[in-house]
């Protein structure tokens, strides 16, 4: 069963950082490349960051030097390290596949809310 909880949102101020986790089952977690994806109020979900089996690293320009994506094996968790905040990053975060289509990305988690206050 394909499980995404997704946690360690909150509220920051503006500079601020926060850390998400991204807890998935084990089969998706082991067998995928992974990534982290946001949805702001009115606009389409879109890829924030992305790391491989190997550790290979994808950051979208917007947060490219602020955010940092990192995975641990052991614990099949996803992890999105976010420093320098800006208000624009305010968001529900979402965990998946990485390399996937967003339309073939069937199974979402409930996602974790970043609000960013200025």
């Amino acid at each position: 069963q394909v499980q995404l909880v997704e946690s360690g949102g909150g509220l920051a101020q503006a500079g601020g950082s926060l850390r998400l986790s991204c807890a998935a089952s084990g089969s998706i977690f082991s067998s995928n490349d992974m990534a982290w994806f946001r949805q702001a109020p009115g606009k389409q979900r879109e890829l924030v960051a992305g790391i491989t089996r190997t550790g290979g690293t994808y950051y979208a320009d917007s947060v490219k030097g602020r955010f940092t994506i990192s995975r641990d094996r052991g614990q099949s968790t996803v992890y999105l390290r976010m420093n320098s905040l800006k208000p624009e990053d305010t968001a529900v975060y979402y965990c998946n596949r990485f390399g996937v289509r967003l339309a073939d990305l069937t199974y979402w988690g409930q996602g974790t809310q970043v609000t960013v206050s200025s």
